[in-house]
């Protein structure tokens, strides 16, 4: 029960007012990015993981977002997304 009162407060602790500064590259599939990434974390987690993650990568986190984590990502965004993240923010 603490854990999830630790988890409430740290996602209303204002965390999402230093979000406005990040932006995304402009490209095909940064609405999807955004609308999907962005409900469960801060979208610097995705500019912090490019020099990490080729494409192959990108299709493992956002495979893992969708059935590890629960993420509501529709099965038609899912190349968009990986087709942004791999452009835009692939090694």
């Amino acid at each position: 029960m603490r854990t999830i009162a630790w988890l409430l407060l740290l996602a209303s602790s204002g965390a999402g007012a230093a979000e406005d500064a990040v932006r995304l590259a402009d490209g095909p599939g940064r609405e999807a990015v955004e609308a999907n990434c962005a409900i469960c974390h801060s979208l610097d987690y995705i500019q912090m993981n490019s020099p990490f993650l080729d494409r192959t990568g990108w299709e493992a986190s956002v495979t893992k977002m969708i059935k590890a984590m629960g993420a509501p990502i529709r099965a038609e965004d899912v190349p968009a997304i990986v087709e942004y993240l791999n452009k835009h923010y692939g090694k």
